[in-house]
């Protein structure tokens, strides 16, 4: 299983950004599928996931502007970022746990710099 993170890039303040994860199999399903995030310095945290029954949940200060979505078709778990703040600045990862082995897979990262 390979995840492939992309949409990453510079954006001013306000502005908007959509985070693509693709997934190169469809024969594994996921207990969960997940947007992390990292700054330099500091732990990676979750910033939105969404679990197998198809709940999403968000951290709080993304809440009412990221929003996930499973798009089935394209195999891809999309993040679209509005509004968007300096403090959203970091390398964003997608996550996926795969059902039943537990086993955990990681994307390589995009960056997402806003601009104040």
């Amino acid at each position: 299983v390979q995840l492939q993170a992309s949409g990453g890039g510079l954006v001013q303040a306000g502005g908007s950004l959509r985070l693509s994860c693709a997934v190169s199999t469809m024969s594994v399903s996921f207990n969960s599928m997940s947007w992390y995030r990292q700054t330099p310095g500091k732990e990676r945290e979750v910033v939105a996931i969404r679990t197998i029954n198809g709940t999403q949940e968000y951290t709080g200060s993304v809440k009412g502007r990221f929003t996930l979505s499973r798009d089935y078709a394209k195999n891809t778990l999309d993040l679209q970022m509005n509004s968007l703040k300096p403090e959203d600045t970091a390398v964003y990862y997608c996550n996926a746990v795969a059902y039943g082995t537990r086993t955990d897979y990681w994307g390589q990262g995009t960056l997402v710099t806003v601009s104040s």
